[in-house]
Order: structure tokens, then sequence, then C-alpha cells
């Protein structure tokens, strides 16, 4: 978390929870873009609900392939809405089962971008820190502009970014996450790129192209490939490598199994072009 993330004029309940989650659609490609720039899209209660409906939501669309996270104003997100937490601490209970509320829905959001069965490009065209550094390390792919830059930087405030480091430490190189959680300090999209954080800095005049020309791509891949592709990637990433590659080994059996495995492999037998059935 950040003080960046305080807003002293905006309220999390001031407005339709659809409103702080804008979506657009182009064909098979959806886009979903942070609506809160005057709060530096910080994640309060309500953008969480509203960012995991959206995503639960799309994820069930078959019509939809690839989903792109993305931000209005000069800030992708400064984590979690810090004047809304603050607040709850004049309840009864010191805020705790507010708390725990809102750390519990970031948790969910975050695992339901990982269960989705459509890849989550970021899109991220300024600064992400804490929880909004964790919602780029959980997307399964990312591209920032070369301006952007990331951090952790809950120590400043004497809140640990405890589950920020679960996506980070994941993404990035074990040294690299700690270096990141135990200073604070911000790193640049360049080194986001070096450290794997990143898989893409470009000038800000080519974020938007570069995103959809990798949406695009991917769009035109076999969803039923896609899907089974993440679920396993995620799943073995988990496991010991002999269970890894047992559970693997399954995978490609039934992916073997699947129409589209037999269309395209007969299509590059055959020299043509596959015809896809998902």
């Amino acid at each position: 978390m950040t003080p960046d993330a305080q807003n002293p004029k905006d309220s999390s309940r001031e407005k339709p929870q659809e409103a702080y989650v804008l979506e657009s659609r182009n064909r098979t490609i959806a886009s979903l873009t942070l609506n809160r720039p005057e709060a530096r899209n910080s994640l309060s209660l309500a953008m969480l609900d509203a960012l995991h409906d959206a995503i639960i939501r799309l994820s069930e669309e078959p019509n939809i392939k690839v989903i792109i996270l993305s931000a209005r104003g000069s800030v992708f997100c400064a984590g979690h809405d810090l004047k809304e937490l603050t607040a709850a601490r004049s309840h009864s209970d010191r805020g705790r089962s507010f708390f725990d509320e809102t750390m519990t829905k970031c948790s969910k959001v975050m695992q339901s971008i990982i269960a989705s069965p459509k890849p989550v490009i970021a899109s991220v065209q300024g600064t992400a820190t804490a929880a909004g550094c964790q919602l780029v390390a959980t997307c399964d792919l990312a591209i920032a502009a070369e301006h952007a830059s990331f951090a952790t930087p809950g120590v400043h405030i004497g809140l640990f970014c405890s589950t920020p480091m679960v996506a980070l430490s994941r993404n990035v190189p074990r040294k690299k996450a700690m270096q990141m959680l135990l200073t604070g300090e911000m790193i640049s999209a360049s080194q986001a790129v070096e450290w794997g954080l990143l898989n893409q800095a470009v000038p800000m005049s080519e974020l938007e192209p570069a995103t959809i020309k990798m949406a695009e791509l991917i769009a035109s891949k076999p969803a039923s490939t896609v899907k089974i592709g993440k679920e396993a990637f995620y799943k073995q990433a988990e496991m010991g490598l002999a269970d890894a590659y047992d559970y693997a080994a399954s995978v490609m059996t039934q992916n073997m199994l699947e129409q589209d495995a037999e269309e395209g492999i007969g299509a590059f037998i055959e020299k043509r072009t596959p015809n896809w059935q998902s």
C-alpha cells in the first residue's frame, strides 16, 4: 500500500459499481479499464467488487478470447484505498472485519485472473504500486509504457506488502522480489522487463497498439488449447519436478484428443491453414 492511494474527496460508494471498471469489446477481445483516476485508481472495496465481477463474467463468455486490463489517468493503480481503510478504524473492532473483507476480496480478484481461461494482459500506462504492482504481476502478460514505474512500498508506512508479495515472488527472481519488498524503492519499466515483471516496455504512443497486437495474436489461437495451456501452466508451477512432468504428460494426452489438436496437426501435415473450432 502507498499513501498515494489516499483519496480525500472520493467515496467508493458514491457511484454505481460498474462505473469503477469500464468495459469495451472488439470482436474477441474485451478491455477492462480501471476508472478511479481521481483516486489514482486505488482499489477500494467497490472497485475490487466491480473488477472481480467483470473478470468472472468475461471468463464465462465463449466469444471472448483475451482480456486487456488498463487504467484511466496518469497512474495505473496506487494500491489499496488507505483513506477507506483508515476510516474503518472507527469501527468497534478497530477495522479488523473491514480489513479482512478487503484483503480477502483483493486475493479473490487476483485468483480470478489466474483461474480465468482467458489470458489477461495488463496494459500499464503509469505507476503501479503495492496492490497495483500485485495486479500487474498477477496478469498473465504485461506491457508498459517506458515511463511507467513499479514498487511495493508498504515498508515505508509500516505495512509490509504481504499479499503483493505472493504475485511478485512468483514472477521475479527471489532476491529481486525481496529487494522491492524490503526497500520499497521504485523500479523503472526497463528494470521490470529485465526482472520478469513485464514482457515489454514501449513508448507511450505504442502502448495500445502493442497490447492489441499481442491480444490479437493470442486470440488467433484455438481457445480450447489456450484454456488447457493456461490452467496447466499455473498448476505445474506449484508442483515438484516429477509430479509436474506426470501432470503435464496427462494434459498432453487429453489435449491430443481435442478436436482442435486433431485439426491443427492435420493441417500442419497437409500444409494448409487450420480451421479452429474454438
